[in-house]
């Protein structure tokens, strides 16, 4: 009986083996080529990963701790370091603090101050020819979104000096190869609460041939370590705190209602191929609800009394939560939208911002469209939909699941009414006509649009900016 026994064991094993999954999680028959790129049995992704070395940068948080980055650099042996800021910044105290410290240590370096708000392609390869001009050995960047994004850029294209501009930015706009040498270290320190791009590998620029926003996206561009001084956020004007807050917010929402990380297709064939924006998933969801808790607590009086340091030090800390959270599971709509909002932008100008072009902030681009992306996407998770307007305030022990989208957007129109947010996309120039413009800029930005997790045609997308042309 021992023998057939094992005769059968064997006999069942083979068949598993015949009808096993090959991809790499299920098969232990797995060999790069015959079965690499065909899963014969999943077609969406099966594992999410998170760890230090994988999905997020180093964070170190303290009032003042801007001090120790000359002995950062100079335990890193750096013998000459380019540091990247716009001409705003310049002249303010946080990179005074940072220029002090270099000088305290003896680190030798240049300033590039050049950097556009709302980066494009030409201010992108402006900054990128400053870093290839010098033998620079580490970078240092002290801003907002768009001068840490333009400092990962130059490390990036001076790393890699023979590598053509489109090489490394994501498909259909360029040729998304993946980055393959290796970068020199990147300090990052945020001087805005919100953009979370001190822990992301993710570069966003205006491509203007196309009136949209693209980037490049990789591990690689993550910086090595992101220096988080609350101090720093006393320097923002109102209208500042109050956009990238509204982007910390959306980060938070979206990345918690993404398209669960075991639905996305397609099943990597090698983990090497998973992409940074894998899906929401179990760990990225608790940075995503810690971040929205402190939006619910501190954003407010963040915006109303630029003194006080315990709410925008709250606001500088969710940036970075909700940042780990995007930065693992991804965004979807609201800046999947964003991106031709900015693009396209005509005559507005923002309030409070110091800059010669017309701008549309990212943080007001992303939550204009909030309310009616919410209300779009509700059905395929209400509980979730619900559990964030209550972390920001609604009474939902009442409501129905069918109207956890309609409950959310009401939370959200009154949060942006409470803080007198432009009423839609109306009341920045945008109407009826541009619409088309509008789909058509939303359109290549699948690396996150195909994270939501309702499906959407382009006639969605059109009622989805229509809706959003008058807020209130």
């Amino acid at each position: 009986t021992n023998m057939a026994g094992r005769e059968r064991v064997v006999h069942l094993l083979r068949q598993v083996q015949h009808a096993a999954c090959r991809c790499p999680a299920h098969s232990n028959t797995f060999q790069q080529g015959a079965g690499a790129s065909t899963c014969t049995v999943r077609k969406t992704d099966y594992a999410f990963e998170r760890g230090a070395q994988m999905a997020s940068s180093n964070i170190r948080y303290g009032g003042g701790v801007s001090r120790e980055i000359g002995m950062d650099l100079r335990n890193l042996r750096a013998q000459k370091v380019c540091l990247m800021t716009d001409r705003t910044l310049a002249l303010l105290p946080p990179v005074t603090a940072v220029l002090q410290s270099l000088d305290q240590n003896r680190v030798k370096y240049k300033v590039y101050d050049g950097v556009r708000v709302e980066p494009t392609d030409a201010s992108f390869k402006d900054a990128i020819a400053f870093a290839k001009g010098d033998s620079f050995d580490a970078f240092v960047a002290v801003g907002g979104g768009s001068v840490i994004d333009t400092c990962k850029a130059a490390n990036l294209y001076s790393s890699h000096p023979d590598a053509d501009f489109l090489d490394f930015v994501n498909a259909p706009v360029g040729k998304g190869k993946p980055i393959t040498g290796a970068l020199k270290p990147l300090i990052a320190v945020p001087t805005t609460a919100g953009t979370g791009s001190e822990t992301t590998g993710v570069a966003i620029f205006d491509f203007e041939p196309l009136k949209a926003k693209t980037g490049i996206a990789s591990r690689a561009l993550r910086p090595t370590l992101g220096v988080v001084d609350p101090l720093h956020t006393l320097s923002m004007p109102r209208s500042v705190a109050a956009n990238s807050g509204f982007d910390v917010l959306c980060h938070a929402l979206e990345s918690y209602t993404a398209l669960p990380y075991d639905q996305r297709s397609p099943c990597p064939p090698d983990p090497l191929s998973r992409p940074a924006y894998q899906g929401s998933n179990p760990i990225s969801d608790v940075w995503a609800r810690h971040a929205l808790r402190a939006v619910a607590k501190y954003m407010k009086r963040a915006v109303r009394d630029p003194e006080d340091l315990e709410a925008r030090s709250g606001m500088h800390l969710a940036s970075v939560f909700a940042g780990i959270g995007f930065g693992n599971a991804g965004v979807h709509l609201c800046h999947g939208m964003s991106y031709p909002i900015a693009g396209n932008v005509k005559t507005h100008r923002a309030r409070g911002y110091a800059v010669e072009h017309p701008l549309v902030p990212h943080g007001l681009s992303v939550v204009l469209t909030a309310p009616a992306v919410f209300t779009f996407t509700a059905p395929m998770c209400p509980e979730r939909h619900l559990e964030a307007a209550e972390i920001l305030g609604a009474d939902v022990r009442q409501v129905k699941r069918e109207d956890a989208g309609p409950v959310l957007a009401d939370t959200l129109r009154g949060f942006l009414f409470d803080l007198q947010v432009e009423d839609g996309l109306g009341a920045l120039g945008y109407g009826p006509d541009d619409i088309p413009a509008l789909v058509k800029g939303t359109v290549p930005q699948e690396r996150v649009t195909k994270l939501s997790p309702r499906a959407h045609s382009q006639e969605d997308l059109s009622r989805l900016f229509e809706a959003s042309m008058k807020i209130y």
